[in-house]
C-alpha cells in the first residue's frame, strides 16, 4: 500500500470563494504568528517552543478581542498549519530545508482538512463550514475515501484539490531492458541506448513576455487595481513556465519507467551547483532534481530499480570501451578520442554508458565497487 496524491481542479461558488478566502487568511495568520513567537521566543529567552505549545496558545489566540475571527473558519486547517510549521523547522534543522518563511498574500495559498473536516460520499466531497459540495473537474477517478484533503489556490487564481489515498499500485511487467542517464544542459538528458532527449528550455522560451510583465508591474501604483492585474498577467507567466516543465518530466520519466527495468543516474548535488552564478539560472529551469525525484518515486511505485551512481565518478573522462581515464576533460570538449584503445566518444553518450555499466556493476555487487582502477570492478 502507497499513499498517492490525486490533485484536481475546482470552480467554487461565491459563497465558497469567500468561505476559502477567510480559511486561507486564518491558515496565513495562524502561521505567521506562531513563527514570530517561535523567533521571538528563542532570541529574546533562548526559548525553544514545540508544536503541543503552539497548539495550547492557539486556543487561548481564539478568544483574545481582536483575534475572535479565527472560529468563523473550520479549527482543523488552524491546527494543520501548527504542524507543517513544526515540519518546516524539523527540516530546517535535520539541514534539508531553508529556515521557514512567512506566508504572504500573494503568494499561493492552501488550508489542509482531516478527515473530521470533510465528507465524501459518491464522488461528492463538501468541506467543513460548507452547505454545498465542490464542483470539481474529476479527470480521473480513484477507489476509496481520501485520508486529507488540502485545497489551495495558486497565484494567478485558479482553485486545486489534492486528496490523499491509500492504494495498491499494480507493478508493471518486468523488463530486459537497462538505461544509463547523463544529465545536461545542452541536451536534457543523453541516454546509453543512444537517444538524445533536447532540453525545453521552458524559462528561456518565456523570458522576453515575463521581463516585459514584470516590468510593467514595477511602474504600477502599490494597492492599485492596475498593480493586482499587473501581478496577476505575471503569475500566469509563471504558471505557464511551471506547468510546461512538469508536464515535460512527468511524460519523460513515465517513458523510461515503462521501458526499463533498471535505471542508473548520477545523484547530482542541484542544491550545491546552482551556487554557480553563471549556470544557476539554466539549471533551475531544466528541474533535474525534481526528475530524479520523479523517477524514484515512480520505480518504487512500479517495482523497477533505481541506481544513483556517486556525483564524483569520472563517466565523462572514462573510455566506455576499455576502461581508460583521462586526467582531465574541459566542459567545451564534446568529443574525444582515447589514447589506449582509439575509440571516438561523444562526452555525453560515453557518460551515459558508463553509469550505465557502474550502475549494473553496483546492482550486481552491493557498495564495494572499485572506481579508481583503470577498469570497473566489484569485490565480493
Amino acid at each position: 500500500m502507497v499513499e498517492r496524491g490525486y490533485k484536481y481542479r475546482f470552480y467554487p461558488t461565491k459563497a465558497q470563494e469567500e468561505n476559502l478566502a477567510k480559511t486561507f487568511g486564518c491558515v496565513r495568520v495562524v502561521y505567521n504568528h506562531f513563527l514570530a513567537l517561535r523567533q521571538e521566543s528563542y532570541i529574546k529567552e533562548g526559548k525553544k517552543i514545540g508544536y503541543h505549545e503552539t497548539s495550547a496558545l492557539l486556543t487561548k489566540l481564539k478568544v483574545i478581542e481582536g483575534r475572535k475571527w479565527l472560529n468563523e473558519v473550520s479549527c482543523v486547517p488552524l491546527q494543520q498549519s501548527l504542524r507543517h510549521l513544526q515540519v518546516a523547522y524539523t527540516n530546517f534543522f535535520r539541514g534539508t530545508a531553508k529556515y521557514p518563511n512567512f506566508k504572504k498574500k500573494f503568494d499561493g495559498q492552501s488550508a489542509e482538512y482531516t478527515k473530521s473536516a470533510f465528507t465524501f460520499n459518491n464522488g461528492n466531497l463538501t468541506l467543513a463550514k460548507m452547505t454545498s459540495p465542490l464542483k470539481i473537474k474529476w479527470s480521473r477517478r480513484f477507489k476509496g475515501d481520501p485520508s486529507t484533503v488540502t485545497v489551495s489556490k495558486d497565484a494567478s487564481g485558479r482553485y486545486f484539490v489534492s486528496c490523499l489515498i491509500k492504494e495498491e499500485i499494480k507493478l508493471l511487467k518486468r523488463k530486459k531492458c537497462k538505461v544509463g542517464i547523463d544529465l545536461g544542459l545542452l541536451d536534457f538528458a543523453v541516454l546509453s541506448t543512444g537517444e538524445k532527449i533536447s532540453n525545453p528550455k521552458v524559462l528561456k522560451k518565456y523570458s522576453a513576455k515575463l521581463r516585459t510583465a514584470q516590468k510593467n508591474l514595477s511602474r504600477k501604483v502599490k494597492g492599485s487595481n492596475n498593480k493586482n492585474k499587473a501581478r496577476l498577467k505575471v503569475a500566469k507567466i509563471h504558471r505557464k513556465i511551471s506547468d510546461t516543465r512538469k508536464d515535460f518530466l512527468h511524460k519523460l520519466s513515465n517513458k523510461i519507467v515503462n521501458e526499463n527495468q533498471v535505471i542508473c543516474i548520477e545523484n547530482l548535488a542541484v542544491k550545491n551547483m546552482v551556487k554557480n552564478r553563471r549556470l544557476a539560472k539554466s539549471i533551475s529551469d531544466v528541474g533535474w532534481g525534481e526528475f530524479a525525484r520523479q523517477l524514484e518515486y515512480k520505480s518504487k511505485w512500479y517495482g523497477r530499480e533505481l541506481v544513483k551512481i556517486d556525483k564524483f565518478f569520472p563517466s565523462s573522462k572514462r573510455c566506455s570501451a576499455c576502461g581508460y581515464p583521462l586526467e582531465s576533460l574541459p566542459l567545451a570538449v564534446r568529443d574525444w578520442q582515447c589514447p589506449a584503445c582509439k575509440t571516438k566518444h561523444d562526452r555525453d553518450l560515453n557518460a551515459a554508458k558508463n553509469i550505465l555499466a557502474v550502475g549494473t556493476t553496483v546492482l550486481a555487487c552491493g557498495e564495494n565497487v572499485n572506481l579508481v582502477s583503470k577498469s570497473i570492478s566489484c569485490s565480493l
